[in-house]
C-alpha cells in the first residue's frame, strides 16, 4: 500500500539494504524470510491477525498459546487458535502446559494439525496460566523447565522455539541456566521478553540479561519487550546482538509497524504515520477477515478490540468507540466504522 513521503532521521553504520534483521533466519532447516517477528499474544495474534502482520513485511508470526490438554481441542477457541489456513509457511504454533506427557501430545498434534514449528510458552504472565503452573510460573522449577522441554524436542521430528521471561521474579533471575539448559534440550531458538514475572508489563524491559544470553549460546536468540518503533527495534538490536527482534503490543492497531521497521533499516529513514484514508482501508479489509473467519457472533465481538486500537488517536474516538461497543451485527459495525472514518479522510 502507499504510504506518505519518507521523513529523513538518523542513520548509522548498522542500517542498511543488508542489515542483519532483514536477513533471511533459518531455524531448525526451516528459512524466515527476515527477522522481523509477531510475538504471541492471546486473543489477539489470530489466524487474520498473523496473515495481516506479515503482509505488512514480518518475517514470522507464532500462534496464540494453545492449552496442552486433549480435552479442550475440540472447544470452539481451540479450533480457532490453531487454524492456519492460507498462512504464509513457515507456520508456529504455541502450546503451554505443565505435564511433559501433555504437553509432548500437544506437540505431536499441532504438527499432526499443519504447524511447522511447535513454540513453547514459558513466558505468558496472566494469573489463570500461572494459577495452572503453566506459562513464566514455570521458571521457578528448572528442573520441571528441562523435563518440559526434552519432552517436547523429543516428540516431533520438527525444530521447537521456546518463549520466555527473564525469570519468575526480581532479583532471581534464571534466564541463563534456563536457556543453556533450553539448548542443552534442542530447542531451535529462544525468545525472550526482557522482564520478569513478577514486573508483568510494568516497568521497562531490560536487555542486559538478554546480550548476556546470547554471548552464551549459539542457537538464535530474539529479543523482545517494548519494541514499539523502528528506532526502538534498531536501539534493541545494538543492545542485545540479538539474532531477530519480536513485536508485541505495539502491533496492535498498527501492523503496518513491520512495514516502518523494515523500511528505515533498509534506508535510515522514518515512514511518515499512514493517513485516516490508509487507515481505513486497512481497518475495513481486517474486519472483512476476521468476519469471515469467525462468523456473524464472534466476528462482531472480536473486532471491538481491534477497533478501539485502530482507532485511538483520531479525533472524537471515544465516543464513537462506545456507540461502536453497542452494535451487534457486523454490518452495522461496519457501517459505523467505514462512516467514522470517512468523516476523518
Amino acid at each position: 500500500m502507499p504510504i506518505n513521503n519518507p521523513v529523513s532521521n538518523h542513520s548509522s553504520a548498522q542500517i542498511a539494504n543488508d542489515h542483519p534483521l532483514l536477513q533471511p533466519l533459518v531455524i531448525g532447516g526451516l528459512t524466515i524470510e527476515n527477522r522481523l517477528m509477531v510475538a504471541p499474544m492471546a486473543g489477539v495474534t489470530d489466524n487474520p491477525f498473523r496473515r495481516l502482520c506479515k503482509s505488512f513485511g514480518a518475517g514470522h508470526a507464532v500462534s496464540e498459546m494453545i492449552i496442552a490438554d486433549t480435552a479442550l481441542y475440540a472447544r470452539k477457541k481451540s479450533l480457532y487458535r490453531a487454524n492456519f489456513d492460507n498462512e504464509i509457511a513457515p507456520i508456529s504454533a504455541q502450546i503451554a502446559g505443565a505435564e511433559p506427557d501433555k504437553l509432548a501430545e500437544a506437540a505431536r498434534y499441532q504438527i499432526d494439525n499443519g504447524a511447522q514449528i511447535i513454540d513453547i510458552n514459558m513466558g505468558c504472565p496472566a494469573k489463570k496460566v500461572c494459577r495452572r503452573l503453566a506459562g513464566s510460573a514455570l521458571l521457578q522449577d528448572e528442573d520441571l523447565v528441562a523435563r518440559l522441554l526434552d519432552a517436547a524436542v523429543n516428540s516431533v521430528n520438527a525444530p521447537v522455539t521456546l518463549k520466555t521471561r527473564l525469570g519468575y521474579e526480581n532479583g532471581r533471575e534464571n534466564i541463563l541456566r534456563v536457556a543453556k539448559r533450553a539448548e542443552q534440550a534442542g530447542i531451535a531458538a529462544i525468545a525472550i521478553h526482557g522482564r520478569t514475572r513478577e514486573d508483568m508489563y510494568t516497568g521497562e524491559a531490560r536487555y542486559d540479561l538478554i546480550r548476556e544470553v546470547k554471548e552464551s549460546i549459539s542457537i538464535p536468540v530474539i529479543a523482545n519487550g517494548d519494541i514499539d518503533s523502528a528506532q526502538k527495534a534498531q536501539r534493541v538490536y545494538e543492545l542485545t546482538g540479538c539474532d531477530a527482534v519480536m513485536v508485541g503490543r505495539a502491533a496492535q492497531g498498527q501492523p503496518w509497524i513491520f512495514r516502518d521497521i523494515e523500511h528505515y533499516l533498509r534506508t535510515g529513514e522514518s515512514l511518515a504515520a499512514p493517513s485516516v484514508s490508509e487507515i481505513k482501508e486497512i481497518v475495513l479489509s481486517h474486519l472483512q477477515e476476521l468476519y469471515g473467519f469467525y462468523g456473524e457472533y464472534s466476528g462482531c465481538r472480536i473486532a471491538r478490540k481491534h477497533i478501539a486500537w485502530y482507532t485511538t488517536g483520531i479525533p472524537n474516538s471515544n465516543a464513537f468507540r462506545q456507540a461502536m461497543y453497542g452494535e451487534e451485527s457486523t454490518a452495522g459495525q461496519f457501517r459505523v466504522v467505514e462512516d467514522f472514518l470517512h468523516a476523518h479522510e
